[in-house]
């Protein structure tokens, strides 16, 4: 399991927050959950061999 104690803090447009916490309950999803696969996404798309190798292979069937 990933170990959740850094927190990652960011300003964004409140529509556009409003927006995405209703597109994630739409999908049974916390914010949190859609970001850290965004996260995941991200680093498998751009990160270098020893960044991805790097990453936490055990994520929870709910953050998928």
């Amino acid at each position: 399991m990933e170990n959740r104690i850094a927190r990652l803090t960011l300003l964004i447009d409140p529509t556009k927050k409003q927006i995405f916490e209703e597109v994630c309950a739409l999908r049974d999803l916390t914010p949190s959950q859609v970001v850290r696969q965004m996260i995941r996404d991200y680093v498998q798309q751009y990160g270098t061999p020893e960044q991805i190798a790097r990453m936490p292979l055990n994520v929870k069937a709910s953050d998928r």
